[in-house]
C-alpha cells in the first residue's frame, strides 16, 4: 500500500494551480501544532517550535510504519497567523504577529500516538519546545485560497487585494486566521521561486 500523502489526497488544497483568489471547501483535518508569537525571522522560539514539530512528526511516521496505521509522508509545514490589528499583515509588522505552526496528520493517527511520539522525541532530542506540541483539529470550511509564487515578504499586495477587493465584493467576512502552507523549502529555493498556499476562512 502506498504511503498516505496529503498532497495527493487533498490535491486541490495542497497543490493548487490558481494564482488568483478562488473559493474552496476545506474539510476537517488533524494536525500536530505549537503556538507562539513574534517575528519568525528573529524569534528563537519560532525556530525551536518548527524543529519540535518535525521531531514529533518523523517520530510518528516511523512508529506508524510498525502498526496498522501504516506509513505516511510527512506533510508540508503550515502556519496560522494573526495579530490584534489585522493591518499588521499587509504592513508586514512581524513583531506583532502571533502564530500556530502545524503539520497535518492522517486521521488514523490518534492523540495517544501523538503523546507517545512526543515523549520519545523529547527523550531523544531534548528540545523543550517538544513539550508544547499537541494534537489539534481544524475545520476551516469555506475559504478563499491562492497559490503565491515569490518571497514571503511580497505577500502584502495579494493580501491587500483579498481584504480590500475580493472579500468586500462578495460580501465575505473573516471566519478564521490567515493560513499559509509552505510547499517549498526556503533553505533550498530562491525567494522568487517559493510556492506558498495562502488561505483565508470566510463567512457571509
Amino acid at each position: 500500500m502506498a504511503a498516505y500523502d496529503v498532497k495527493r489526497e487533498l490535491k486541490a488544497l495542497y497543490a493548487p494551480k490558481n494564482t488568483s483568489w478562488e473559493l474552496v471547501d476545506v474539510p476537517r483535518q488533524r494536525f500536530i501544532a505549537v503556538d507562539g508569537r513574534g517575528d519568525p525571522n528573529t524569534a528563537e522560539d519560532y525556530a525551536r517550535s518548527v524543529e519540535a514539530l518535525y521531531a514529533v512528526a518523523y517520530t510518528l511516521k516511523f512508529a506508524s510504519k510498525r502498526t496498522e496505521v501504516g506509513d505516511f509522508v510527512v506533510a508540508p509545514l503550515e502556519g496560522l497567523w494573526w495579530a490584534d490589528d489585522p493591518r499588521a499583515f499587509t504592513a508586514r509588522d512581524k513583531a506583532a504577529w502571533r502564530w500556530t505552526m502545524m503539520i497535518c496528520l492522517p486521521d488514523r493517527v490518534d492523540d495517544e500516538a501523538v503523546a507517545e511520539a512526543r515523549a520519545a522525541a523529547l527523550a531523544k532530542k531534548g528540545n523543550p519546545g517538544i513539550e508544547r506540541v499537541e494534537p489539534r483539529v481544524l475545520h476551516e470550511g469555506r475559504s478563499a485560497q491562492v497559490l503565491h509564487v515569490g518571497s514571503y515578504d511580497d505577500e502584502g499586495p495579494i493580501l491587500a487585494e483579498l481584504h480590500e477587493r475580493y472579500m468586500p465584493e462578495r460580501g465575505l467576512g473573516f471566519a478564521g486566521h490567515h493560513h499559509e502552507i509552505y510547499l517549498s523549502d526556503p533553505r533550498r529555493t530562491a525567494p522568487e521561486r517559493l510556492r506558498t498556499v495562502l488561505r483565508q476562512p470566510v463567512g457571509g
